[in-house]
């Protein structure tokens, strides 16, 4: 910021990779954001990861840029570091968000000081269905898109969900300065999920805002099913579990893990789920449990460092209420895989 300057009430970071033009048309959606109140004072930082200094800076939009690929998290981080903002805004480069979607969410939180993060209700784009409505977890770790798939018609109620998509929600800096920022080491996928999980183990509310709305293209630039993101989400969601999970729920993981590999496999004899759009993409199914595998090579190498930041989290609830929390916001392994 300039000496003197007032300072922005929400900073929306929108990290990208492609840097194509989706991310201009993202950029557009920003610009024709609408407020009631008319004090407010939007900034945009755009992170461009490609590597190739692909964003151009223009007018309104301030551009970060990195010589090489440091993650979603690190990226965002970045941007969170270089504002002052109350509120903090992470959208997809690859999301157009309607006029009122930050409207919307900075409403949500005005006279709600324990919400610490809201959801928007994410759009797949083109289609009138749901990608997100906030976030289900798998007791294996795993996290899903609650209402993926579905009629936006479903969620039109306002209402508290376990953690938002990283892919268009809201903030509050209080929270992260108690809690922290997005871990970087989790490089890409869940991050999101952990940072919700330590924000309500430290008693922040999350809120669903079905008026903050976006159109989303669903893994524009990771790819739906590729063989990154298979072991990136299996690696990531071993960290979230062994950052976060209480141990009793720790102790069942396995099981629920062995579930949601059976009926990925079910589901991949069938052509449906994860596991079939992975095929179709050219992945190999014979290839899953080396990345399996190696997830689990991973989280031995780093498990001193997990285990340390387990230890160092900011906890207001009990074991017992977290567990309630998490069960409460539960998806059956089954239904992981048919997604």
């Amino acid at each position: 910021m300039v000496p003197g300057q007032i300072h922005p009430t929400v900073t929306v970071v929108v990290p990208t990779l492609a840097a194509d033009r989706t991310l201009d048309e993202c950029l557009a959606s920003l610009e024709r954001q609408t407020f009631r109140d008319f004090e407010v004072i939007v900034e945009v930082i755009v992170v461009d990861n490609s590597g190739r200094r692909q964003a151009k800076p223009r007018e309104g939009v301030r551009v970060i840029a990195n010589d090489r690929n440091v993650g979603f998290g690190a990226a965002v981080n970045q941007a969170f570091r270089q504002s002052q903002a109350p509120f903090l805004a992470v959208l997809n480069d690859d999301a157009v968000a309607q006029p009122g979607w930050l409207d919307a969410l900075l409403s949500a939180v005005e006279h709600r000081p324990d919400i610490g993060m809201c959801a928007s209700q994410v759009r797949l784009a083109g289609s009138g269905r749901l990608d997100s409505a906030g976030m289900l977890l798998c007791l294996d770790g795993s996290s899903k898109q609650r209402g993926h798939g579905e009629a936006p018609a479903s969620y039109a109620r306002k209402e508290e969900a376990l953690l938002p998509s990283g892919s268009a929600a809201l903030y509050r800096r209080e929270m992260l300065d108690e809690i922290g920022l997005f871990d970087e080491s989790f490089f890409l996928y869940c991050e999101d999920t952990d940072l919700g999980l330590r924000a309500r183990w430290a008693a922040w509310e999350c809120f669903y805002v079905p008026d903050a709305v976006v159109e989303h293209r669903y893994s524009h630039s990771a790819g739906k099913a590729s063989a990154l993101k298979a072991y990136y989400v299996e690696r990531n969601r071993l960290f979230v579990i062994f950052k976060n999970f209480p141990l009793l729920d720790l102790l069942l993981v396995p099981f629920y893990a062995l579930s949601r590999y059976f009926w990925h496999f079910f589901y991949a004899l069938k052509g449906r789920g994860m596991a079939a759009e992975f095929q179709r993409e050219g992945g190999s199914l014979a290839r899953l449990p080396w990345y399996v595998l190696r997830a689990h090579l991973e989280l031995l190498a780093r498990f001193p460092k997990i285990w340390r930041q387990r230890r160092c989290m900011k906890r207001r609830l009990t074991s017992k209420q977290f567990g309630k929390l998490i069960h409460r916001y539960s998806i059956a392994p089954r239904q992981v895989a048919a997604l």
